[in-house]
């Protein structure tokens, strides 16, 4: 059994982290995301979940689509702290 948020630890050393903050909800998104993986490994069907992947996927997205343009030292820093790599443009 997987513990909740033992995923990253990086970021939650602060204690006054804002939680609407834009690095703490792609922080959460990233460990949600990561716990659905885990469990894709297990239930390769599970069709419901894998959209639901999707959806965090595009919010994820859409958030340091949004940081990247408003601060771009603070989105170099979020990928590298959480190991994302930068988003392809098509």
């Amino acid at each position: 059994m997987v513990k909740k948020n033992s995923f990253i630890p990086v970021i939650l050393q602060k204690k006054e982290e804002n939680p609407g903050s834009v690095e703490f909800q792609v922080f959460n998104f990233t460990n949600k995301i990561r716990r659905l993986t885990l469990h894709f490994e297990l239930h390769r069907k599970d069709y419901l979940s894998q959209r639901g992947l999707r959806k965090i996927l595009g919010k994820r997205k859409r958030l340091l689509s949004y940081l990247s343009k408003k601060n771009r030292i603070r989105y170099k820093k979020l990928l590298n702290q959480l190991d994302i790599r930068e988003p392809q443009i098509r």
